[in-house]
């Protein structure tokens, strides 16, 4: 009982008796659960749920999520099972604590995979209640402040897990006070060396400019009394020690390097006051230009509202001023958290919490379109950090967009199909390119057609995590249909000659080769075959009840090739083939089908090493589309040659995709040349052409044989 008093009488400045009585039942319950169980530094475990929940206490969360607090580890670390809590707590109770437990039956590949599925689970279990998270970061708030009894790789393991994705999501949802202290807890523990110098220089500044501080407060008192302005206070804010960390370190500076600009915050009644007082503070000091910013006309992404001003103070030193209004200054503090502080507030009159709502469903948009976890866990990395800068469309609507976004971030943002048709776009009415950084205030128009499609190089400056999220979903989707499509040519081309198809399969004979093969679909299986996963002869022996033989295999039909428009078919590097050549294909696992010259030495090599892989190819009568291959030409040494050399392909309708000069002797060069042709006769003209160039000596097509 001694444990929970401490919390009994936080809950009992805000909670009813009956309520109290129901955390109380919880806590008996939980500690009868973590019976025997000790934390590192040696006490009972149950003092940690303890621990949360009064923190949670005094952020004023309702009993449900005090409840959970107290019972968050009872499925994940003993063998209390959820239906149990269902029975005892109800169903709501039982699912906030399961969506606080780590996925512990499934069998992991890596650490960073588990981790990876866990976050993903929380952000998920998230999604549906808000109070997960902030119940997860009262959890990480307390282990981060005993984790000096942890060993010091786990030590240095947690506090690098929380630098990354807990404090950003704090900072996400607006918990200012919790973000602070969680990344001053990571530096003690990653660097405490620099950490205790750094605080001794910190606290030995603030003592240095105590006396200027309190100058400062005086005469912006005195200011707002004289102009009859009513505030609740005044007051100097200090910077964390991982702020100034930071900024060093990004900055490459000493700490007497830091320009260290006092912030003070006045706090009003309304909004109609922090105008007010903007205007009798710019009347006490000077403002400096282009450092005014109205975060309550366009709050930030975590729903932060205030206007900050920077002024040139005494002493020609600046000032930073920030003016807030009471609820304001608690959203500023607490994020979403103000929601259950402030009792006779709206849930919609508060802007962290709606901002919480707004990401939370931009999460779940990201979570459709990313099927794997460490992919998901490493977009919305991307996209935890606050917005700061606002965009226009044409019609005059806002979005929010994070420093550095582009065209395509924009794009994306207004919808996925705007984003995956974006041909080109202007901003303020001039057409600039696709990659162009955004500012606020700008007006962009976004020009589409229906016939574009991504290219996989936006990848390379995107910002925002929705973006990359479609554009990589769109070439998921995009390589998949290309593999059913190369699958079911491939199993036609092996099944035909044995009187089947891919259409026609018995139904009772597909579900055992399914089965047999661990595929759910024939799609998925097609799929599989496409990718270079399994042979379609192996495939067709299984359909018609055949043993494979390889070393007799079907007289498969060859697969015709027109053009170069699968990406998973490639046309090897090694021998670059070209129409009119006779090739093969090989079937490389995970990528499809790559096409040589059948005289190619590199792919006779891998036939004798797994005669499996290949597969019959030719092409078609008429094929369409360029086709790269390389040619060298030995040359005399004058001038002007390669200009010749150039203008006559580029006057045989040959494109130049890439040129190579190496100095033979100081008489010869060798030019190699990659060149996009038609075909076979096609690269003959283009030699023909080269030919009638009198400095040329030999010209041959570069194959590896």
């Amino acid at each position: 009982m001694h444990m929970f008093s401490d919390l009994k009488q936080e809950l009992q400045t805000y909670l009813s008796p009956q309520q109290v009585k129901q955390v109380y039942n919880a806590y008996q319950f939980a500690a009868r659960a973590h019976s025997g169980q000790k934390r590192h530094n040696g006490d009972p475990y149950i003092s940690h749920p303890i621990a949360v929940a009064k923190i949670l206490a005094q952020m004023r969360m309702d009993v449900q999520t005090i409840i959970v607090a107290i019972l968050h580890d009872v499925i994940e670390d003993t063998p209390i099972e959820k239906t149990i809590l269902t029975t005892t707590f109800g169903s709501e109770i039982a699912e906030l604590v399961d969506g606080m437990s780590k996925l512990t039956q499934i069998q992991f590949q890596s650490r960073a995979e588990a981790q990876a599925e866990n976050f993903r689970k929380m952000l998920l279990a998230m999604a549906k209640d808000i109070r997960i998270i902030i119940i997860k970061l009262a959890d990480r708030l307390h282990n981060m402040r005993t984790l000096s009894a942890v060993p010091a790789e786990k030590r240095h393991r947690i506090a690098t897990e929380t630098l990354d994705i807990y404090a950003p999501i704090a900072q996400r949802l607006g918990m200012h006070l919790v973000r602070i202290e969680l990344e001053d807890l990571c530096f003690l523990n990653l660097n405490p060396w620099r950490y205790r110098i750094l605080q001794e220089a910190v606290q030995k500044n603030r003592r240095k400019h105590k006396a200027n501080i309190h100058k400062i407060e005086s005469a912006l008192k005195e200011c707002l009394d004289k102009h009859h302005l009513p505030f609740h206070t005044i007051w100097h804010k200090k910077k964390h020690l991982y702020q100034i960390y930071k900024k060093m370190r990004e900055n490459h500076l000493a700490f007497n390097e830091i320009i260290d600009i006092p912030i003070f915050c006045i706090i009003v009644d309304n909004i109609d006051n922090c105008y007010r007082v903007l205007g009798a503070v710019h009347n006490l000091y000077k403002p400096l230009p282009d450092h005014f910013h109205d975060y309550i006309a366009l709050p930030k992404a975590n729903g932060y509202q205030a206007l900050h001003t920077t002024l040139f103070g005494p002493d020609a030193t600046s000032i930073h001023i920030q003016i807030r209004t009471t609820t304001m200054d608690n959203g500023a503090d607490h994020g979403i958290v103000s929601y259950w502080l402030e009792e006779k507030t709206k849930a919609s009159d508060l802007r962290p919490h709606l901002r919480a709502r707004e990401w939370l469903k931009r999460l779940l948009d990201i979570q459709q379109t990313t099927p794997s976890s460490l992919e998901f866990m490493e977009t919305v990395k991307i996209d935890l950090f606050p917005t700061d800068i606002y965009i226009f469309t044409p019609k005059g609507d806002i979005i929010e967009l994070p420093h550095k976004a582009t065209l395509i971030d924009f794009a994306y943002a207004i919808h996925s199909d705007i984003g995956n048709h974006c041909i080109a776009a202007r901003i303020d009415k001039h057409l600039v390119p696709l990659s162009t950084h955004l500012q606020s205030g700008q007006t962009v128009e976004i020009i589409t057609d229906p016939k574009t499609f991504p290219d996989s190089r936006w990848l390379e400056f995107v910002a925002t995590g929705r973006a990359r999220s479609h554009i990589r979903q769109f070439f998921k989707n995009k390589q998949h249909n290309e593999a059913v499509q190369l699958g079911q040519r491939l199993l036609d081309n092996n099944l035909t000659p044995l009187g089947q198809d891919s259409a026609n399969i018995n139904s009772k004979n597909l579900s055992k080769i399914l089965q047999k093969f661990q595929y759910n679909s024939l799609e998925n299986l097609l799929e599989a075959i496409g990718l270079g996963y399994l042979h379609p002869a192996l495939v067709s022996y299984s359909l018609c009840n055949l043993k494979p033989n390889f070393k007799n295999p079907i007289n498969s039909l060859p697969m015709f090739l027109k053009n170069a428009d699968n990406g998973l078919i490639k046309f090897a590097e090694c021998c670059r083939p070209i129409p009119g050549d006779e090739i093969i294909g090989l079937l490389n696992a995970g990528h499809g089908l790559t096409v040589h010259l059948q005289r190619c030495k590199y792919a006779v090599r891998l036939i004798k090493k797994n005669s499996g892989r290949a597969i019959s190819i030719q092409w078609e009568k008429q094929t369409n589309g360029f086709f790269k291959t390389d040619i060298y030409i030995e040359s005399i040494n004058q001038h002007g040659v390669l200009a010749l050399l150039t203008h006559n392909i580029a006057k045989a309708d040959a494109n130049i995709e890439n040129i190579k000069v190496e100095s033979r002797d100081r008489k010869h060069s060798i030019i190699h040349f990659t060149l996009s042709v038609l075909d076979r006769r096609h690269l003959a003209k283009v030699i023909r052409f080269l030919r009638t160039i009198p400095y040329t000596i030999k010209i041959t097509r570069h194959i590896s044989l």
